[in-house]
């Protein structure tokens, strides 16, 4: 099967989506899109041929918190003989149901490591543009970078920059607390 993001009837499909809404990229609406997390596709080259670049652009915050979580989720499955994924269940009125005696002392658990590591400043991390070009459509981007948000002054820029081959990415290693949300 034939990668349809290098395919010219493709590419041409989504440059006309792009110049009627006027713009350099297209979000994909079937993403759930955030102030911290966008998906969008644009139209580059990748070794002087026309390709659609698939795009999750990403703050450090929501990455680091990511990688907490991810690390939190791996000892406390250690930790846990019977350990499972904590999943949320809602009833008929659409109020999240009660977590088992299990799900409440691992969901503990995770939380006590994740402090424990924003403690130690024991995850950093760093701007990034990563690129996979074995994907099933275009060449997949992972772009992390250190905003408080995400905006569309912020893709485009990004798009320009990738285009113009101009990105400068920030080496410093970010480290992140859990905001509290109850303060005020």
């Amino acid at each position: 099967m034939k990668n349809k993001g290098f395919d010219i009837k493709t590419i041409e499909e989504y440059q006309e989506k792009m110049t009627k809404a006027g713009k350099t990229y297209l979000l994909d609406d079937e993403d759930e899109n955030t102030d911290e997390y966008v998906h969008f596709f644009f139209i580059g080259t990748h070794e002087e041929k026309p390709v659609i670049y698939d795009t999750v652009m990403y703050t450090l915050r929501l990455a680091h918190e990511s990688e907490l979580f991810e690390i939190a989720e791996e000892r406390a499955a250690q930790h846990f003989p019977d350990y499972k994924k904590i999943t949320y269940g809602e009833d008929e009125s659409g109020n999240l149901e009660s977590l088992d005696p299990l799900e409440e002392e691992i969901g503990l658990y995770i939380a006590e490591v994740i402090m424990e590591l924003e403690e130690e400043e024991a995850v950093k991390v760093k701007e990034h543009v990563d690129m996979d070009v074995n994907t099933d459509f275009g060449i997949a981007l992972e772009v992390g970078l250190h905003i408080d948000k995400i905006t569309e002054k912020e893709i485009l820029k990004f798009v320009r920059d990738f285009n113009e081959d101009t990105i400068q990415l920030d080496e410093t290693l970010y480290s992140f607390q859990t905001e509290d949300d109850t303060a005020g």
